[in-house]
């Protein structure tokens, strides 16, 4: 996956719009941050629960883990972008939208993510 993948992934999410923040894309629901792309362009950040954090970096620990500090105890999940897959990522970010206000939607799902066949 590509940080232009991730972007794709994002901004097929209903509501959601790109905008910056401290020097790097972020995506947003509702004004809300749900999903950045690292200044670096080979990481990206899912705003997950913790609960969620979890279930995700214990079923891929060489794609997800918690960011630094009390950011990734709150939930915020680390994403290394070149072993990650566009439909394990379209869950995450899916689940990260959901976190919104106002855009938790049951059933709803990334329309840019690719499903495996």
């Amino acid at each position: 996956m590509t940080a232009k993948d991730f972007r794709r992934i994002a901004l097929g999410l209903d509501e959601a719009i790109e905008r910056s923040h401290m020097g790097h894309p972020d995506f947003r629901a509702n004004g809300r941050i749900f999903a950045t792309l690292h200044a670096d362009m080979r990481f990206g950040m899912v705003k997950l629960t913790p609960d969620e954090q979890r279930a995700f970096v214990r079923a891929q620990p060489d794609v997800f883990s918690p960011e630094s500090g009390a950011w990734g105890r709150s939930g915020c999940t680390k994403v290394r972008l070149d072993l990650a897959e566009e439909e394990t990522i379209g869950e995450a970010m899916t689940a990260a939208w959901r976190g919104t206000k106002g855009a938790r939607v049951r059933g709803a799902t990334a329309r840019g993510a690719k499903k495996k066949r």
